[in-house]
C-alpha cells in the first residue's frame, strides 16, 4: 500500500453495513434505469444517516466503497454480459447526483470511478475497450486516477516490452482505496504530445501515498498525493498505442472522440454539484421544518418559521433555481447520450465525431457546470439564512454542503467556462479540446 500502513491511517469498517450488503446481495441487480435509480437512493439514504459524524472521523472511506460495490453501482456502465448494467450516462450521472444528495464525497468518488472504469472505451482500441470492461466489470473493481494535469507530468520510459511510470501528483482522488489507478504520463525523448494512459493494480510497491488529504470538503474523498516509482504495464495495456511500432494509433488517439473524456468528466462534476447542493436544500428544509423558530420582533410575527414570509420565499426561489439546473443538467446528460449512441463502439463509427459535434456538447456542459456552480453555492451559503443560528453547530453538519461544493468548484476557474461560452455565442467558436474542457 506504500509507506503509510492503513493501521497509521484509519479506515472505515466495511462491516458497519454488513445488514445492506446482506439485503443487496439478496436481490437482483437492478435491470431498468428506474430500479438503477431507486438503488442509488438506497445508498445515499443509507449515506445521510451519519454523514456529518462520518465526515469528521475523516477515515480512509472503505466502508462506503464496499457499499457501492455491494450495491452494483460501481458496474451501472458495464456491458450486461460481464454482469454489469449498461445503462447509458444520462442515467449513471443521475446515480452520481442521488449518492451526492446524501454524501457528496461518495458522490464524487463514484463519478471519478465511472469515468476512469470506462477509459478505455474512449482512447483505447477495441480489443482494449473489451478487455478493460470485462476486468473492471467481472471483477467489481474500483478505480482511481493520478491523472491530474496541473501536475508536471508522470515520465514514461520503455523497451519492447513494457512501458514505466515515474513521478508523482499531487492529487490522486479514491486511490487510496482503489483496486485498479488509471496512470498518465508524457513518453521521454518523445515529442511533448505523446502522452499514454494505461491502467495498472494499485495494490504495488510503487504506488505510495501519502495520506494528507486534510481539507475544508470532500473529505473522505482521498484525493491526497501519491509517488509513482517504477510502475510498468505491458506495451498491450497502452491504451491506444501500436504495440508493433511503439506510436499512438491515429485512428484512436488522432480523431475526436478520444477527447470525449473532457466533457464526460466535466459533467460528471456537473452532477455531484447539482446532487450536493440538493441534499442541502432538502436537509435544511427539514431542520427549519423541525427546529427553526419563527422571529418575534419583525411586526408581522408567525406562530412557524414555515409562515415567515422570507422563509417561504427565499426557500422557493431556492428550489426554483434547482429545478431549471436540474432540466439544463439533464438536457447536457441527454445530449452526451446522443454522442455516445451514435459514435461509441467501433474506431469506425468513432472516427465519424466532428469537430462541431464535440464541441457543441462540451458548450452545453459549460452551461450545466456555470449554473450549477453559481446556484450552487448561493443555495449552499444561502440556507443558514433560513436555518438560524443553531443551525451553525457542528453537530448538525449544515456547513459541509458548502464546503463540498466550494472546494471542488474551484477545481478549474468557472470564469473560463463564462468566456467560452460567450465566445461560443458572439463569434461561432467552439472550444479547442483541452484537458479542461
Amino acid at each position: 500500500m506504500g509507506s503509510v500502513t492503513p493501521e497509521i491511517h484509519a479506515s472505515s469498517d466495511p462491516a458497519v453495513y454488513q445488514s445492506h450488503f446482506d439485503k443487496f446481495s439478496s436481490t437482483p441487480l437492478p435491470s431498468t434505469a428506474e430500479e438503477w435509480l431507486q438503488r442509488a437512493q438506497e445508498v445515499s439514504s443509507i449515506l445521510a444517516t451519519d454523514a456529518a459524524a462520518r465526515e469528521k472521523a475523516n477515515k480512509s472511506p472503505r466502508a462506503e466503497v464496499a457499499l457501492l460495490k455491494n450495491s452494483g453501482l460501481t458496474k451501472i456502465l458495464g456491458p450486461k454480459k460481464y454482469g454489469g448494467g449498461e445503462q447509458p450516462w444520462s442515467v449513471a450521472y443521475k446515480a452520481i447526483r442521488i449518492v451526492a444528495k446524501g454524501d457528496g464525497s461518495v458522490g464524487m468518488l463514484l463519478g471519478y470511478h465511472l469515468l476512469w472504469s470506462t477509459t478505455a472505451n474512449v482512447v483505447g482500441n477495441a480489443a482494449q475497450a473489451e478487455r478493460f470492461a470485462e476486468l473492471i466489470t467481472k471483477n467489481n473493481y474500483f478505480l482511481g486516477g493520478a491523472v491530474n494535469p496541473r501536475d508536471s507530468d508522470l515520465v514514461i520510459t520503455y523497451d519492447d516490452e513494457k512501458i514505466t511510470f515515474n513521478g508523482a501528483k499531487h492529487f490522486n482522488t479514491g486511490g487510496v482505496v482503489s483496486d485498479l489507478t488509471v496512470l498518465e504520463g508524457a513518453v521521454e525523448g518523445r515529442p511533448p504530445n505523446e502522452h499514454i494512459f494505461a491502467i495498472v493494480p494499485t495494490q504495488q510497491p510503487g504506488i505510495t501515498f501519502a495520506y494528507n488529504w486534510d481539507n475544508v470538503g470532500l473529505r473522505l474523498t482521498e484525493s491526497g498525493s501519491v509517488k509513482i516509482e517504477n510502475v510498468s504495464a505491458p506495451w498491450e495495456d497502452a491504451l491506444g498505442w501500436d504495440v508493433a511500432t511503439k506510436k499512438p494509433d491515429p485512428a484512436v488517439l488522432g480523431i475526436q472522440f478520444g477527447s470525449l473524456f473532457l466533457p464526460s468528466i466535466q459533467l460528471v462534476f456537473v452532477n455531484f454539484y447539482l446532487g450536493i447542493a440538493q441534499g442541502a436544500l432538502e436537509f435544511a428544509s427539514q431542520y427549519t421544518k423541525k427546529n427553526t423558530r419563527a422571529w418575534p420582533y419583525g411586526g408581522d410575527n408567525k406562530e412557524s418559521a414555515t409562515d415567515e414570509f422570507y422563509i417561504l420565499s427565499t426557500y422557493g426561489n431556492f428550489f426554483a433555481h434547482l429545478r431549471a439546473a436540474e432540466t439544463l443538467v439533464d438536457r447536457a446528460g441527454e445530449e452526451t447520450d446522443k454522442i455516445y449512441a451514435k459514435y461509441g463502439g467501433d474506431l469506425e463509427k468513432r472516427a465519424g465525431l466532428t469537430a462541431r459535434e464535440r464541441g457543441e456538447l462540451a458548450e452545453w456542459v459549460a452551461s450545466a457546470k456555470v449554473v450549477t456552480t453559481d446556484t450552487g453555492l448561493k443555495v449552499t451559503s444561502g440556507i443558514f439564512e433560513l436555518t438560524g443560528s443553531r443551525s451553525t453547530h457542528s453537530k448538525v453538519g449544515l456547513d459541509r454542503f458548502w464546503r463540498d461544493l466550494r472546494i471542488h468548484t474551484l477545481h478549474d476557474p468557472v470564469a473560463y467556462k463564462n468566456r467560452e461560452l460567450g465566445r461560443y455565442l458572439l463569434l461561432d467558436e467552439i472550444p479547442e479540446p483541452t484537458w479542461y474542457t
